[in-house]
């Protein structure tokens, strides 16, 4: 047999379609390269207004120090300090113009860097600042007590809830007892036990997702990491309870989804949700993280994105500049629409609120043939 019966036309081997499919994956990254450059044409002149606008934000934020710094001039009343304070006025007014113009500029990179942002609000916080008459609840009653995923009973507007969802942390050794917010099955284990528990007593239960993904030691895996997730995803498809699920920072991959099977699946503007992230799909796709940019746009994992594909059901706005610049701002807006999603779930006969949620889930990622 010649060598040219042995190879195509491109030196390929034939093997059962492999240079189709090689040829095939290669277009597919070019494609994506391609509209990922495309879009950038804009991109520069976009990022100088965007670094236009940080400049001037800094300096009149400086500005308002400066004059808020000053003493005060001749009592309250005096035109002299109403002038200060009208001045103070405009340019709080020029600053939050400048932050909404900023936030709008963003790209789906970014937004992953905000959804990180170590300042970020995480649970606890949001527990002190929505609920009250918080009772922690610990271990799986197998193994140990994962410190990654914290739940426990509370008062939410007076009414008896399960709060549960991922904690990260702030300083290292926080981090390290928190597992940097990633669960092993034991977490899992633990948050199924309480969500059985509240739908024993018919206690709505809100979840709280932030983690970059399931912990992915040979330990977690010998003790049925797996196994602890698809049986999450099970048994809360069938909880007879309201389940509302806010991300409020990461959600990645099978680690967010194990407490994500929910009635409402909220966002906050600058969290993101994926099935890898962006560095990760760059390293397999291109083998290069550095196109982290490229694939985040790509898999469309913002808030924004996921609401416009049916796959989440509202976006919670945040505080100008993000949620790490105002904590109370950030979860005085969450609570009013985890109230509002509560109120509508309620007034829902048991029997269509499971419908639905079955049918949430079922119509994620359809998808249409288009014929050659």
């Amino acid at each position: 047999m010649s060598l040219s019966a042995t190879l195509g036309n491109e030196g390929y081997p034939r093997t059962a379609g492999l240079h189709t499919a090689v040829v095939a994956q290669e277009f597919l990254f070019l494609m994506v390269e391609s509209h990922w450059k495309s879009s950038q044409n804009g991109h520069g002149v976009k990022m100088e207004s965007v670094n236009k606008a940080q400049d001037e934000l800094q300096r009149i934020e400086q500005q308002i120090g400066k004059l808020k710094s000053q003493p005060a001039l001749a009592g309250p009343e005096s035109g002299q300090q109403q002038a200060v304070q009208q001045q103070v006025k405009e340019l709080q007014e020029r600053v939050s113009a400048l932050r909404r113009h900023i936030d709008s500029q963003l790209d789906a990179w970014q937004r992953t860097e905000l959804a990180r942002h170590p300042q970020r609000p995480y649970l606890l916080d949001y527990i002190e600042r929505i609920f009250t008459d918080w009772s922690e609840i610990h271990g799986d009653r197998s193994f140990a007590d994962d410190a990654s995923i914290i739940c426990g009973m509370a008062r939410f507007h007076g009414e008896d809830v399960l709060v549960l969802g991922h904690q990260k942390a702030r300083d290292t050794k926080q981090k390290v007892y928190r597992n940097f917010g990633m669960p092993n099955p034991e977490g899992y284990r633990k948050a199924l036990r309480a969500m059985q528990f509240a739908n024993k007593f018919g206690r709505p239960i809100f979840t709280f997702v932030d983690t970059p993904g399931a912990y992915p030691g040979i330990g977690a895996e010998e003790r049925g990491q797996g196994e602890a997730i698809a049986r999450n995803l099970l048994e809360m498809s069938r909880l007879r309870v309201p389940i509302i699920t806010t991300i409020t920072g990461e959600g990645g991959s099978g680690g967010a989804l194990a407490i994500a099977i929910a009635d409402r699946v909220l966002m906050m503007e600058n969290s993101v949700y994926s099935v890898i992230s962006p560095e990760g799909c760059a390293s397999i796709m291109w083998r290069d993280p550095s196109k982290r940019d490229v694939a985040a746009q790509a898999m469309r994992i913002t808030a924004k994105d996921l609401v416009e594909m049916n796959c989440v059901d509202g976006v919670v706005q945040e505080p100008e500049g993000g949620a790490h610049r105002d904590h109370e701002a950030a979860t005085a807006l969450l609570s009013t629409a985890l109230l509002a999603h509560l109120a509508e779930l309620k007034a829902l006969p048991l029997e269509q609120m499971l419908e639905q949620r079955y049918q949430k889930f079922r119509t994620i990622g359809q998808f249409f043939r288009v014929e050659g």
